[in-house]
């Protein structure tokens, strides 16, 4: 709907439009999302992504021999994309005590059950 085409006769459509524009984004801020922007997603070379992991370059040659670290190779040239590689670092979290301890305790319960 565009701005220049409200009038008198067509306001109940408009309000109806902005009604739905606000539920989007209410269920947007309760989930704790913002809205989806059309992003577009540029490569990075070695040298950024040397930056982003914190890994010398060399470490870094050697995760993608390893075929360890998400990139992408066109020729000689290695590319790389932010989003990729911070995924890749969250994915690495230790668990702590108190999450090995509640996954055990879970599957003391399941074997519990199973067997009773």
């Amino acid at each position: 709907m565009d701005v220049n085409e409200i009038s008198f006769e067509n306001l109940p459509k408009a309000v109806a439009h902005l009604v739905t524009e606000v539920a989007e984004l209410k269920v947007l801020v309760e989930k704790g999302q913002t809205p989806a922007e059309n992003k577009k997603r540029v490569p990075i070379g070695i040298d950024q992504a040397c930056k982003i992991i914190k890994k010398a370059k060399p470490t870094v040659y050697t995760l993608v021999r390893k075929r360890m670290i998400p990139c992408y190779k066109n020729g000689k040239q290695l590319y790389f994309f932010e989003d990729e590689l911070l995924k890749w670092i969250t994915s690495g979290k230790k668990k702590t005590m108190q999450e090995i301890e509640n996954e055990a305790k879970a599957g003391f319960r399941k074997r519990s059950q199973v067997r009773g």
